[in-house]
């Protein structure tokens, strides 16, 4: 047991709960922070090596993974506003002791509405009769662990080492970053009693709020209610979020607004919305103060599952998707599938794709649930319309979900600042980023192109066989999704695509495909020209033999009333020419 817990636990076991009724506010803390439990777990807190695969795996362990958030933040204690401090110490508590926590939880909120919340703990500590002890503290803190003292955010911390020679002239440096943030898939995230948000925001008394504005017609009211419930002030900055507003004019103006707010570094932005706001506005975010937290509060499946809790923020440009960007991940991330019962079916297919992807190439039990569950994910909007909360639909939809989101973090942070590209969550995204846009097509039908190609080149090379091929296209096509767009055949902007990908991949091709079987992810990193039309000309007469031949339901922006983003993007469509005789073929690879 790390002695971080142990201080938890000893803290919980010893403390004297009596100065949590104090009338006197200022006597309660008083009395709380000048205890000797107190000042052994608060040393704890600060001390613990809280970014540690080992410090996660140990709460983990002791089935409190709820309170990790909140001691990873205490371990900047000393900088916390009193009302910010005692809220995290009710979270932390209650992760091992409910009744513990309810009586802290209980102080917090009568701390709440004074002024006396907003004093930083440090200031306090200094005026009280350990101040001595505190000030040399903080001496010490300043020179070994100022993160724990100054810290620019609670959520990041960074650490370096230099070499040099002796007169300086040759200086070499490594440098590092530890970030942390919270996934969470919740049910009824809007309901006043649902706490995740307002413990966010409980503390600043204000909330900054990006949000889309088709979720403002439909959510606007009720988002406005949940604040005033809880006494929190909402600032919102609506924005239209269509894929041809990702644009980098998009960013600038959050960005404007960001500064007309005053937005603090370590306030954290609430962005409401789908796959377009978590990615101009998360960009925003990253560039504003060049690092400003921020919360995501998922209203789509592609939100939810794929640019929600991605730590890749991006803006298209150049008539080319995702061209600038930055890593910034979000410090909580939340899921909740009650938005998706207002979601038009065509956003509801295209957000499956990104299921789809993570099923195919990392985990065979969720690509075994996408078969047994089948349209009836579509009917039910995942088990949000015509069917109560036990039902058996609903269960499923929560399982896929969480099978889904689970197997999407695993992938991507472990390469938060992608430093290698082996990089199975981007499997569908090798060639298609480069039609997307000029083919009209919503993003996870241009994915579910690039997945169903992607499968065909697998068995074509030996990597998976006829019939799993098959197993992907059929799951593709079951939920009405393209396997195939004359897009293809343009072979100047598919050839394109593929030097483009190159180039972003470090002058690698590192194409992800299923490899061994289903649930597994091999890279495939050398595909000539005429390889690539050999594949083409094959995968097109697959296609044909499924239904609409291979052309999915609505599968461009304009058919799910979207702005068509190819409307200012303009190449001929041209076949293929003939391979030149003697090229290599696509089973040489």
């Amino acid at each position: 047991m790390t002695k971080t817990i142990s201080a938890v636990k000893a803290f919980i076991d010893t403390y004297d709960s009596a100065p949590l009724a104090y009338q006197d506010l200022d006597q309660a803390i008083e009395a709380i922070c000048c205890s000797a439990e107190f000042k052994s777990l608060l040393l704890a807190l600060i001390e613990s090596d809280a970014f540690s695969e080992a410090f996660g795996r140990e709460f983990a362990a002791a089935e409190a993974i709820s309170g990790l958030p909140a001691c990873r933040r205490l371990r900047s204690s000393l900088s916390l506003s009193l009302g910010s401090f005692f809220e995290l110490l009710a979270e932390l508590t209650t992760a091992f002791a409910p009744a513990a926590g309810a009586e802290w939880s209980a102080f917090a909120n009568r701390l709440h509405p004074f002024e006396l919340s907003k004093t930083k703990l440090m200031a306090l500590l200094l005026q009280s009769r350990d101040g001595k002890f505190y000030q040399e503290l903080a001496a010490d803190l300043v020179e070994t662990n100022p993160h724990a003292l100054y810290p620019t955010s609670s959520y990041r911390e960074s650490r370096g080492h230099v070499v040099s020679t002796l007169d300086g002239q040759s200086i070499e440096a490594v440098m590092s970053a530890s970030t942390f943030t919270s996934i969470k898939v919740v049910e009824n995230s809007l309901d006043p009693q649902q706490h995740l948000l307002r413990d966010m925001y409980i503390s600043s008394g204000r909330c900054v709020c990006l949000i889309d504005q088709n979720v403002e017609r439909h959510y606007g009211q009720q988002i406005q209610d949940y604040f005033d419930f809880h006494q929190i002030r909402l600032d919102k900055l609506v924005y239209r979020a269509m894929e041809v507003d990702k644009s980098i004019h998009t960013v600038e103006r959050m960005l404007g607004d960001f500064k007309r707010l005053g937005i603090s570094r370590n306030e954290p932005v609430l962005i409401v919305g789908g796959g377009v706001l978590s990615d101009t506005g998360g960009l925003a975010c990253a560039l504003y103060h060049r690092n400003t937290p921020y919360v995501m509060l998922s209203t789509s499946i592609v939100s939810g599952i794929d640019a929600g809790p991605s730590p890749r923020t991006c803006c298209d440009g150049f008539g080319y998707k995702n061209l600038f960007g930055a890593y910034h991940a979000p410090i909580l991330s939340i899921t909740d599938r009650s938005f998706f019962k207002t979601l038009h079916p065509g956003w509801l297919r295209h957000g499956i794709a990104e299921i789809i992807k993570m099923a195919v190439v990392k985990n065979p039990e969720l690509f075994a649930a996408l078969e047994q569950t089948g349209s009836q994910l579509l009917l039910s909007r995942f088990g949000t319309v015509h069917c109560q909360p036990t039902d058996e639909i609903s269960r499923r939809s929560q399982r896929i979900l969480g099978l889904a989101m689970q197997s999407y973090v695993e992938a991507e942070y472990d390469n938060l600042y992608e430093t290698h590209q082996c990089r199975p969550h981007a499997y569908g995204h090798t060639w298609s980023p480069g039609f997307e846009i000029e083919a009209g097509l919503l993003h996870g039908h241009a994915v579910a192109v690039g997945m169903g190609f992607g499968a065909y080149l697998s068995q074509q090379i030996g990597w998976i066989s006829h019939e799993e091929m098959h197993r992907i296209l059929r799951l593709i096509s079951s939920f009405e999704l393209s396997l195939w767009h004359d897009i293809m055949l343009n072979w100047e902007t598919l050839w394109a695509a593929q030097e483009k990908m190159v180039q972003k991949r470090g002058g690698n091709l590192v194409a992800p495909l299923p490899r061994g079987r289903i649930g597994r992810c091999g890279y495939l990193n050398a595909l000539t020209q005429d390889q690539l039309y050999e594949a083409v000309l094959g995968y097109q007469t697959v296609c044909a033999e499924y239904p609409r031949g291979g052309v999915g339901i609505e599968p461009l922006c304009r058919d799910v009333g979207l702005e068509d983003p190819s409307a200012t993007f303009h190449l001929p469509v041209e076949p293929l020419p003939h391979p030149e005789n003697g090229a290599r073929t696509l089973s040489e690879v």
